[in-house]
């Protein structure tokens, strides 16, 4: 697992929730994740929209989704949960750090998936439950 100090590029970074935050707020460790029933020891975020998109569509709750831009406040590592079981290389930009994350505002103008490839992820998902392979290394 590489280390990154910091963005050392002018990519943005994203969160997908369904929680309600604002700029200047942090998400930080130890607060209940949005794809599991326990907290998480590392919080998560990504350079694409798209995984964000993802995160905010299948994040538990009632609230609206909601895609965050994000800021790391100290070093973060690629996400082993999709970079090694699932994309190797990590062509979804996705990271973890156990430092919090600044929010510094709102992506307002993203575009969805179709019901069907919502259906087909979250069937996918709960194969994946039902399997006992859903487990996200932490």
């Amino acid at each position: 697992m590489t280390e990154n100090q910091g963005p050392i590029t002018s990519d943005l970074f994203y969160h997908g929730t369904r929680a309600d935050l604002k700029p200047g707020d942090f998400i930080s460790v130890g607060y209940m994740s949005n794809h599991t029933a326990r907290a998480l020891s590392w919080v998560y975020f990504s350079a694409t929209v798209e995984a964000a998109t993802w995160g905010a569509e299948l994040a538990a709750g009632e609230g609206r989704q909601r895609i965050y831009i994000v800021e790391p406040t100290g070093p973060y590592v690629d996400d082993p949960n999709l970079t090694y079981k699932k994309f190797p290389g990590n062509p979804t930009k996705s990271y973890r750090s156990r430092d919090p994350l600044r929010i510094v505002g709102e992506l307002t103008d993203w575009q969805g998936h179709t019901e069907e490839q919502l259906k087909a992820m979250k069937d996918g998902l709960a194969r994946l439950k039902a399997e006992g392979r859903d487990t996200i290394e932490d």
